[in-house]
């Protein structure tokens, strides 16, 4: 199955059909709706045909959005790399691979790394998300490490657990400085309008995802 995320990161050619041509919107969704016919795609998530394709105008939006997709992109590669979809034992564990995709997709958009574009919502940048974990899990493509960050996140929480509880007093303490002490030293640079506050939320946020699929998937560490 070809994910709407990978084939709509390349503009390809629709052909002229009655409406097609009367927006950006209608050009997407026929695209989309000659994709299915022609077995290209395949319609996701239990989606009817008509929401797979208003899913795939939001995707257009999502990709014409720079900020959005970047940390988008950025995030799904960590999660792909560090968060697999499968527990300690290498059983599948897709729900867990999901849950995390979700909480981190909430935590950036409630701490401002991204904004939900126009016709789009929080559920489709999760959908969106996960279409490129799939795709970047099943490429034989050389890739190499962007999961480095969660498992410098999850190093906090490792050394700050005892008997298996998490000090998240401390280990909250120990992330904010580590991202103040990034910032300070220029290898972290944030969006404008994000603040040094808003990245230290983030990164908290991140450790308790952390946290939470590691329980799910039996890991003691990513």
């Amino acid at each position: 199955m070809v994910c709407l995320a990978a084939v709509m990161v390349k503009p390809m050619a629709v052909q002229a059909q009655s409406g097609c041509t009367s927006s950006q919107n209608a050009a997407v969704e026929c695209f989309v709706a000659n994709a299915i016919k022609t077995n290209l795609l395949t319609v996701q998530f239990g989606m009817t045909t008509a929401q797979f394709k208003a899913y795939g105008v939001s995707v257009s939006k999502i990709l014409q959005d720079q900020q959005t997709y970047i940390v988008l992109l950025g995030m799904t590669s960590a999660v792909a790399d560090a968060m697999p979809a499968t527990n300690a034992n290498g059983s599948a564990n897709t729900a867990a691979q999901d849950a995390a995709l979700s909480s981190i997709v909430s935590a950036a958009v409630a701490n401002g790394l991204m904004t939900i574009p126009a016709n789009s919502t929080q559920q489709d940048l999760v959908w969106f998300s996960e279409d490129l974990v799939t795709a970047m899990g099943t490429s034989q493509a050389l890739m190499l490490s962007p999961g480095t960050m969660l498992r410098v996140i999850d190093s906090y929480v490792v050394n700050n657990t005892s008997n298996g509880t998490v000090n998240w007093t401390q280990a909250n303490s120990a992330l904010a400085t580590m991202v103040g002490y990034l910032s300070t030293l220029g290898l972290l640079k944030l969006p404008s309008g994000v603040t040094i506050a808003q990245a230290q939320a983030f990164a908290q946020s991140l450790a308790q995802t952390i946290y939470t699929y590691k329980v799910a998937t039996g890991r003691t560490t990513l």
